[in-house]
């Protein structure tokens, strides 16, 4: 046991030229042995110890040549104290199998090894199984001053091309691999629950890795075995992340002193022709084209070629031929057009039609998808009566007209799905026409306040649009409104009737202003969620009801702390299910 007062000591003559070789032993011993007290470990002499160890060990490694000593100084050092004691060619790469036993290799100690010459060969064997996150740290982190901003540090050598190009293979590799075998497991493993597609295409590490060298992309495009990888992700990211870097400049104009903010150029495409046309190869997702669930798979297969137009418009006239074919294909093999039988597909129907206005010049497809949008449910636009604070953040502008309400909850995205096809030339007018007749008078209006639609929508739009865009909002009253009313009760039940719009918040609306009218009854009560009462922090709402039903009748009180507990979040029952659940309770014996 060492007195924790003595490490300052051990630690001075570790550190001191003149101490002989053959006290490194007892010195070592000293640094290395946990520090003790009579109750147990000493927590303060640890953290002592632990520091007169980690500023001694420098001078330590730099004298102990014993293979035994080594390892125990070595086996006491953080990661931290690898990566620095690495950089600074203490240790090399012959301590590696030592450090290996008790250690994963990290970005810090990869770093520190390579900024040695003779040491990159063996940082680059410790890149294998690392971590897609830690790969890229080796390239972020290579640079010590890359987030502290200072201009007065001196600049960091370039990373080793060696270790670079190793860091890219090991990154890219997995996305090549699965995008060579797309019949294997591992594609259908990949898929995202929301999306149905291999996260690798998304936003991650690898593109992270890649986006920092572009002055290699014309090259690895053609790579033998990363080329496709490369490709994807160029397709997928590089014009996205130049819009937002756009979105971003806007967001933070700079300022001219004479002319008020400065107008900035737009930057550059990220991709340039060559390198568009390089990537067609990958433009069309041939991976995805045999795959198993045609009318999954090929659902998102069109939906990912037309978010990659999207980024890069350029591709319609580079790869229009290519582009119209896939389109066909998809919607032959997936049955995309076919009515949507549940909300499910109802949804999803919206973004089928914008993804064939953009890609498609099939009229026969384009017409369909024009009536495939008549076939959803139309909106429910709800106004709710303004709190005043948003009544003077709102004076003077149109934020809460009819319009503005449509396109709150994203209620406006149908109609804009159908303005989208009427601007595709090669979509019938009459299709469209056709479908104006099925849409909701808002819609009708929204079309008259977009500038950039064709005259001959306008006209046809306007010939059915209402003349007030007020009546075709369901307006929730003030009580005091409602007191006026000859039938308060019945306003709040053609509330609870109307349509469920797709923006979730208007059904939230419409349960939050029946419960918060006093003129709600035990009638509304039972059509509301259960978890919209029964959270509520007023107990008012469902304890009355609770307390007269069960009584005094023990069954009932069980019942009630059954149903409770009715399942997954999912699974939502009304008010008046949970009651009559409670009022009629299932035999304990039934089976």
């Amino acid at each position: 046991m060492v007195n924790a007062g003595t490490y300052w000591l051990w630690q001075q003559l570790a550190m001191s030229d003149a101490l002989p070789d053959e006290a490194l032993p007892t010195v070592i011993e000293a640094l290395c042995s946990t520090s003790l007290a009579p109750y147990g470990v000493d927590g303060r002499g640890e953290e002592r110890r632990t520091k007169a160890l980690a500023e001694a060990m420098p001078a330590l490694l730099a004298r102990v040549t014993r293979p035994g000593l080594r390892r125990r100084l070595l086996q006491q050092a953080d990661d931290k104290q690898l990566a620095e004691l690495a950089g600074q060619g203490v240790v090399a790469a012959a301590d590696l199998p030592t450090i290996l036993r008790t250690h994963r290799p990290t970005p810090g100690l990869v770093i520190g090894l390579a900024r040695h010459p003779d040491q990159v060969d063996a940082a680059i064997g410790l890149l294998p199984g690392m971590h897609d996150t830690d790969l890229e740290d080796v390239v972020t982190d290579w640079d010590p001053n890359h987030h502290l901003y200072r201009p007065d540090a001196e600049p960091a050598p370039p990373i080793p091309p060696a270790l670079f190009d190793a860091v890219l293979e090991h990154a890219l590799t997995p996305l090549a691999r699965l995008l060579k075998d797309p019949q294997h497991e591992e594609w259908e493993f990949a898929q995202r629950v929301d999306r149905g597609l291999p996260h690798e295409f998304g936003e991650g590490a690898p593109w992270r890795i890649l986006a920092t060298c572009p002055d290699r992309w014309h090259d690895l495009v053609e790579h033998p075995t990363l080329g496709t990888a490369v490709q994807h992700l160029l397709l997928d990211q590089a014009e996205a992340r130049r819009s937002r870097k756009m979105a971003a400049s806007s967001s933070y104009p700079t300022q001219d002193a004479d002319d008020g903010p400065a107008e900035q150029p737009d930057p550059k495409p990220a991709l340039d022709t060559a390198l568009l046309q390089a990537c067609l190869p990958a433009l069309c997702l041939p991976e995805m084209a045999s795959l198993p669930k045609p009318n999954v798979t090929a659902r998102h297969r069109l939906h990912h070629i037309a978010n990659r137009v999207r980024y890069n418009p350029r591709l319609t006239d580079i790869a229009a031929t290519q582009l119209q074919a896939v389109a066909d294909d998809c919607v032959r093999r997936g049955r995309l057009l076919t009515p949507p039988r549940n909300d499910d597909r109802k949804h999803r129907a919206v973004a089928i039609a914008e993804d064939l206005a953009l890609l498609s010049t099939n009229p026969a497809h384009l017409a369909k998808a024009c009536a495939l949008l008549a076939t959803l449910e139309q909106p429910a636009v709800v106004s709710t009566p303004p709190s005043p604070r948003l009544s003077r953040i709102t004076a003077g502008t149109d934020l809460l007209s009819p319009v503005r309400l449509l396109e709150r909850n994203y209620q406006h995205r149908r109609i804009a799905a159908l303005a989208a096809l009427a601007d595709n030339p090669n979509t019938p007018r009459t299709a469209v026409t056709d479908t104006l007749s099925a849409m909701h008078p808002l819609e009708l209006a929204w079309i008259g306040h977009q500038n950039a639609l064709p005259d001959w929508l306008h006209t046809a739009a306007a010939a059915l649009a209402p003349a007030d865009t007020n009546e075709a909002v369901l307006r929730l009253l003030t009580d005091e409104e409602l007191d006026c009313h000859p039938d308060p009760a019945a306003v709040l039940q053609s509330w609870l009737d109307a349509p469920e719009s797709e923006g979730f918040w208007s059904r939230r609306d419409v349960y939050r202003a029946v419960l918060d009218s006093r003129h709600h009854t035990l009638d509304h009560l039972r059509q509301l969620p259960a978890d919209e009462i029964l959270t509520r922090n007023e107990p008012h709402f469902a304890l009355p009801h609770l307390l007269a039903l069960c009584g005094t009748q023990p069954q009932r009180w069980t019942a009630l702390l059954k149903a409770l507990g009715y399942g997954p979040t999912d699974e939502k029952i009304t008010f008046g299910e949970l009651l009559d659940s409670i009022q009629d309770p299932a035999p304990a014996n039934a089976v």
